[in-house]
C-alpha cells in the first residue's frame, strides 16, 4: 500500500453515530384533533393529552355535541364538527366506532389531505363467548386508514388504554406503553413524542403497518383479562 493510499483511507469520513431511538422531536406546539373525541376513548386521550399541555380539539358529527364535551373537560379543549376538527389540526387521532371508521374516513379524505393520521381503533367483534378479532379486507384498521386516505400520512397507536384510567382524574399518571406503528420514521416517531406527553407512558415503534393487525387485535385479550381479573390492563415491553 503507497503512501497516498493511506493519506485517502485516513481523510475518509468517520461513520456518522446511529441516531438516538428514544431522541425525539418537541410537539408540544402541534393541535391534536380527536375524530370521535366524545366517545370514551377518545374523550379520555383528549383529556390525557389536554392536560398535558397539547392544544386539543374534539370532533363529533354534531357540533354541539362536541363543545358540550369539550366544555367537561376543561384544559382549553374545543369542540367542533369532524370537518372542522381535521382541517384545524397538525395531528389527527382516529378514535371512532369500528362500524363508522371506513365511512367516517372516505368523507374527510380531503380534510385529512397532508394531515399525520394516527388510527387507534380496534375491529373487534362479540358474542357470549366474548370479544374477538375482527380482520379487515385490507388487513387492519389501520391498512383501512391508509387506503382511504392516500393523500395522508397514516400511523397506529393508542390501541390498548384504559378509557376508564384515561378519564380518572385522581389519576397523575398511565402506566403504560404505546405501541407505534408506521411507514415513516419522522412520522413515527412524532407519535411517540407525542405519547410520551402523558405521565407514565412511552411511546414505542413496533413495526409497519402491515403489522397492526395483531396489534389491534390484542385488545380482545386484553379484554378477557380484565373481566377476569377486575383490572384495566395495559402493556409494559421489557428491556426497551
Amino acid at each position: 500500500m503507497t503512501s497516498s493510499d493511506n493519506a485517502q483511507q485516513s481523510a475518509a469520513p468517520a461513520k456518522a453515530p446511529a441516531k438516538d431511538p428514544w431522541d425525539l422531536p418537541d410537539v408540544s406546539g402541534l393541535v391534536v384533533g380527536v375524530l370521535g373525541g366524545t366517545g370514551p376513548q377518545g374523550k379520555g386521550l383528549a383529556y390525557r393529552l389536554a392536560r398535558a399541555g397539547q392544544k386539543v380539539i374534539i370532533g363529533s358529527r354534531a357540533a354541539e355535541r362536541a363543545q358540550s364535551a369539550a366544555d367537561e373537560l376543561g384544559y382549553g379543549v374545543e369542540g367542533a364538527d369532524n370537518a372542522e376538527c381535521a382541517r384545524r389540526s397538525d395531528i389527527v387521532i382516529v378514535a371512532v366506532p369500528w362500524d363508522g371508521h371506513g365511512k367516517t374516513l372516505e368523507s374527510l379524505r380531503e380534510e385529512l389531505s397532508g394531515k399525520l393520521v394516527v388510527d387507534c381503533v380496534n375491529p373487534l367483534g362479540f358474542d357470549k363467548k366474548g370479544a374477538y378479532a375482527l380482520k379487515p379486507e385490507e388487513g387492519s384498521a389501520a391498512e383501512q386508514a391508509a387506503a382511504l386516505l392516500p393523500d395522508s400520512r397514516v400511523t397506529a397507536a393508542f390501541h390498548h388504554l384504559s378509557a376508564v384510567l384515561l378519564q380518572d382524574p385522581e389519576i397523575e399518571e398511565i402506566d403504560t406503553d404505546v405501541m407505534v406503528l408506521g411507514e415513516v420514521r419522522a412520522d413515527v416517531e412524532i407519535v411517540q413524542a407525542l405519547a410520551g406527553r402523558i405521565p407514565g407512558m412511552r411511546g414505542i415503534f413496533s413495526g409497519r403497518l402491515r403489522n397492526a393487525h395483531q396489534v389491534e387485535s390484542l385488545v380482545a385479550n386484553l379484554i378477557s383479562v380484565n373481566r377476569r381479573y377486575k383490572a384495566h390492563a395495559g402493556l409494559r415491553l421489557t428491556d426497551v
